[in-house]
């Protein structure tokens, strides 16, 4: 029993000290954002003179079977206001359904308006979205690239607030844009997406570009030099975030990512349970996947300790996922060593400290949250309810997205996929009939609805023990795993 209980609490005590110690460095990248933000620092989008001399862009779309959204995108695209002489549009479209009669009819309509647009078809899908982008390179006539996914709608001026910059330092290689949200109200889980993704671009993109730290291209709505993309290697399909992948690889070679937050690009968020899981499997294998690649160069890179630092908790920030799985499982046998065994003491009192990780990642989202223009208690009354669920709901997601982590990090690989649009903007809209929504339930759902029980036998462990200091962190666990079982049923039966 003494070698079990070292272990239990030395898994728990390991994993909540890599969650202690993430969360300090998102703390560092909250201060670089107040620095900034109280020396008027953050960027603005690019004043255009009138000796500008517009270059060539190339607008890219990869698209592979978007059958709600694709023609949005499109006539978003070909309203940008550029030069109709210094813009091109490339359709990259690995389609194999109705898709491709849609963009066919919709690029000939701007074509006989004057926009040079191309619907471009590959022999296979060869490389995924990465292996789109990177045929789409190599016969691009533009020396910037702006690249947008088919959920986006961007506005018309967003090349020129964003293509300027450029001029600025030929070492820019990236510039990359904030994410706007065009159904953000449509549900609660529509609303807590915003609310995760408004935190990373206002406080975590800001504080890595204020701060001097590696940042990256986030795969849309974003601007390439050719030049860059060329030189770090080009696009590469062996993680499942290419974007990721090229941005440290390009700054890497000494090129640099701008950031500027004031240029916003609307775009559709996920609104099915089943929608979200996928979008997160791809992001947190593919973030294990760069990892893998990348994190060795690094280290060995001759970069200062604060940007080793960071991008090293950049890189292995999809594994906090597994931690707090570890931290979860662990924290009820935690229970019973705290009221069973007077051995663990002080072992215990340390793990206990590390929770404070979880207060620092509340912090973090405050500063994301928070709108000067309101008072305190405006801000705290819309911050508390939304923070509460929000981490409920990314508790109740740590077993999905763990396991997709653990196949980044031991290299087992798997296909592209694709996260389903649903073309809805209003609270009237459905994916109902939507025919790329999966109907089956995966059988980790189960596990899911299983682990909300687990939980809850959590909570009834600390009024049995009259010990509540897990009580919080059980509540969360216990609602989120609920949440996200209800969710994934309730979603596919409806689908």
């Amino acid at each position: 029993m003494y070698w079990l209980e070292l272990l239990v609490l030395t898994f728990y005590t390991g994993a909540l000290l890599f969650i202690f110690m993430y969360s300090i460095s998102q703390l560092s990248l909250v201060y670089h954002y107040r620095k900034a933000s109280r020396k008027g620092l953050i960027k603005k989008p690019a004043e255009v003179s009138s000796e500008y001399q517009h270059p060539i862009v190339t607008v890219q779309l990869p698209i592979y079977n978007e059958l709600y959204v694709v023609e949005r995108l499109i006539d978003s695209v070909a309203a940008l206001d550029w030069p109709k002489d210094k813009l091109e549009v490339q359709v990259l479209d690995d389609s194999n359904d109705e898709t491709v009669d849609l963009i066919a009819a919709k690029v000939k309509v701007w074509q006989e308006k004057g926009i040079d647009i191309q619907h471009i078809r590959r022999e296979d899908r060869k490389g995924f979205k990465a292996g789109a982008l990177q045929y789409g390179t190599s016969i691009a006539k533009g020396e910037y690239l702006a690249i947008f996914d088919a959920d986006f709608v961007p506005q018309p001026d967003f090349l020129k607030g964003s293509v300027p910059h450029f001029a600025s330092d030929e070492k820019i290689g990236v510039v990359q844009t904030r994410w706007g949200h065009i159904n953000e109200k449509y549900s609660m889980l529509t609303k807590l997406q915003a609310f995760g993704l408004n935190t990373h671009f206002r406080v975590e993109q800001n504080g890595r570009f204020q701060g001097g730290h590696f940042l990256n291209f986030n795969g849309t709505a974003g601007v390439w030099r050719k030049t860059c993309i060329e030189d770090a290697g080009g696009w590469k399909a062996d993680t499942l975030t290419e974007d990721l992948d090229l941005s440290y690889r390009a700054q890497l070679n000494g090129w640099k990512i701008f950031y500027t937050p004031e240029i916003v690009a609307p775009a559709e968020l996920p609104a099915a349970m089943g929608a979200i899981k996928s979008q997160q499997y791809r992001w947190t294998k593919g973030a294990a996947e760069t990892s893998r690649k990348l994190l060795p160069k690094v280290l060995k890179a001759p970069l200062s300790f604060g940007t080793k630092f960071h991008a090293t908790f950049h890189l292995l920030n999809s594994a906090v996922f597994i931690c707090i799985v570890i931290t979860a499982l662990l924290s009820v046998p935690v229970l019973f060593i705290r009221n069973n065994s007077t051995s663990w003491e002080m072992l215990i009192n340390i793990s206990m400290i590390f929770l404070l990780g979880y207060v620092f990642l509340v912090v973090f989202y405050w500063n994301g949250f928070k709108d000067e223009k309101l008072s305190l208690w405006q801000n705290l009354k819309e911050f508390v309810p939304q923070m509460f669920m929000l981490l409920s709901v990314f508790l109740g997601l740590s077993v999905h997205n763990a396991l997709a982590v653990f196949e980044g990090l031991i290299g087992k690989k798997s296909a592209f996929i694709r996260t389903p649009k649903f073309n809805i903007t209003s609270k009237k809209d459905t994916w109902r009939g939507n025919k790329y929504f999966s109907k089956r339930i995966n059988p980790l759902t189960l596990v899911e609805g299983f682990l909300s029980l687990y939980f809850f036998a959590g909570l009834g462990l600390a009024f049995y023990f009259h010990d509540f200091a897990l009580l919080p962190f059980h509540i969360l666990l216990s609602l989120g795993f609920l949440l996200v079982f209800y969710y994934s049923v309730q979603h596919t039966r409806h689908a």
